[in-house]
C-alpha cells in the first residue's frame, strides 16, 4: 500500500486538518523522518498512553488515549518508514464524536522528529512543501576553496565543495618571485573559471524553469570582488548576480548558513521587490490602455485558457491562491504573488479584489 501523497493531494489535506479544533490539547500530530525505526515511534506513543491516567479530565483523557491508540493502531501496520518519512493526524471531536486519522508521507522529506498533542493540528512544516518557493543560488568564493549552495524557501542545500591548492606566495624575490607569481595568478584564475563551469552545471536547470530568482556571492577578503568583476559566470548568471556582496568566515554548510543569516533582509526586498515591479508594469499598460492589463478572477481565468497570459498577480492568501497557483502552471504563466501588508498589494486588493494580469498579447 503506497502512503505518498503529491503536492496538490497535501493541499487538499491541510485544508481539511487546518478545520479541526479542540477544547483541550487532544489532538496528535507526529513527524516522522526517514531512518527511524518504526518499533521506537511506537514504544513512545505507548509510553504516551501510560501516562494519560494523570490526565484529571475524563472527556480530555478520553480523547487523548483516543488519539494515541488510532495513532499506535495505524503505525503497527507499517514495517518500514518510507522514504519521504512519515506524517500522522489523530485526533476526536469531543463535541460531536466525529474521530479523523490521517497517515501519509509527504512529497519531500520530513526532516524533523516531532510530537504534540494540541488544541490543533501542527501542518506548519507541511505548509512549507506546499508553498511557492523562491530559489536563490550561494557561492563562497576564496582563492583556493569554494562552496556553492542553494536556498529553497527557508532551507538550505549544499551542492558542493571543493578546494584548488593554491600555493602561498613566492618569498624570494627578484625575476623568479615574478614568474611564480605569475602562475599563481593563473591558477586562481582557471580556479575561478572551474567554480563558474560547476555553478553553470548545477544552476542552469532551475534557469531554464524560470525558478532561480537571484545568486548570492560571499566569502572572505575580496575573492569575491575579483570573482565577479572577473566575469567567470555566464551571462545569464551574472545578469542574477544580487549586487551586495557579503563577508563570510566559513566554506561548506556552516558558510553557506552565515551567508543566507547576513544577507536576511537583501533576500527579503529582492523577493518583494520582483513583484512590486510587475504591479508597476500592471500600472503602465492600464496608463497606456494598450489593453495588456487585465482584472478579476474571470478575465484571467479566460486569458489563461487561451494561452495569452503572461503574469497573474494575486495578492498573499488570497482565498483562491490554490487554484491560481494551479491555472497559471497550466498555462505556462508566471505567478507573482504579492505582499497584502504593502501598499502595491493594498492597491491591488482594494481595485481589483486582489487578482490581476499582464498579457502577452491583446485578446480582449
Amino acid at each position: 500500500m503506497s502512503y505518498q501523497v503529491s503536492k496538490e493531494q497535501l493541499k487538499v489535506l491541510i485544508k481539511e486538518l487546518k478545520q479541526w479544533k479542540a477544547p483541550a490539547t487532544t489532538l496528535l500530530s507526529l513527524y516522522i523522518p526517514p531512518g527511524r525505526p518504526v518499533s521506537d515511534v511506537v514504544n513512545m506513543l505507548r509510553t504516551e498512553l501510560s501516562i494519560t491516567d494523570n490526565i484529571k479530565l475524563k472527556r480530555t483523557k478520553d480523547a487523548v488515549q483516543t488519539s494515541l491508540s488510532m495513532a499506535i493502531d495505524r503505525l503497527t501496520s507499517m514495517t518500514k518508514i518510507p522514504e519521504n518519512g512519515l506524517v500522522l493526524f489523530c485526533g476526536v471531536n469531543s463535541d460531536t464524536g466525529k474521530q479523523i486519522c490521517m497517515m501519509f508521507s509527504p512529497p519531500e522529506p520530513v526532516k524533523v522528529y516531532y510530537y504534540r498533542t494540541d488544541k490543533w493540528f501542527h501542518t506548519e512544516f507541511l505548509e512549507e512543501m506546499i508553498s511557492e518557493k523562491s530559489y536563490y543560488g550561494l557561492i563562497i568564493i576564496e582563492r583556493d576553496e569554494a562552496t556553492i549552495g542553494l536556498l529553497k524557501g527557508t532551507n538550505i542545500e549544499l551542492l558542493d565543495n571543493f578546494m584548488s591548492y593554491i600555493p602561498g606566495k613566492h618569498t624570494k624575490g627578484g625575476q623568479s618571485q615574478r614568474r611564480f607569481d605569475r602562475i599563481i595568478e593563473q591558477m586562481v584564475e582557471d580556479f575561478y573559471k572551474t567554480v563558474a563551469e560547476r555553478a553553470k552545471q548545477l544552476f542552469e536547470p532551475l534557469l531554464l524553469e524560470g525558478k532561480l530568482k537571484g545568486i548570492l556571492i560571499g566569502g572572505p577578503g575580496y575573492s569575491k570582488q575579483d570573482f565577479v568583476s572577473g566575469e567567470y559566470l555566464d551571462k545569464r548568471l551574472r545578469d542574477l548576480v544580487i549586487d551586495k556582496l557579503i563577508d563570510v568566515g566559513y566554506q561548506s554548510e556552516a558558510g553557506l548558513r552565515e551567508l543566507v543569516i547576513k544577507a536576511s533582509e537583501i533576500l527579503q526586498d529582492h523577493r518583494y521587490s520582483d513583484a512590486f515591479k510587475r504591479v508597476e508594469e500592471l500600472k503602465v499598460h492600464m496608463a497606456k490602455a494598450d489593453g495588456l492589463a487585465i482584472f478579476g478572477y474571470d478575465e484571467v481565468k479566460q486569458a489563461a485558457e487561451l494561452g495569452a497570459l503572461q503574469f497573474l498577480l494575486v495578492v498573499e492568501d488570497h482565498p483562491l491562491i490554490d487554484e491560481l497557483e494551479a491555472l497559471a502552471k497550466k498555462s505556462g504563466a508566471e505567478l507573482v504573488v504579492v505582499p497584502l501588508n504593502s501598499p502595491e498589494g493594498e492597491w491591488l486588493q482594494n481595485s481589483f479584489d486582489g487578482i490581476a494580469g499582464i498579457l502577452r498579447y491583446k485578446i480582449f
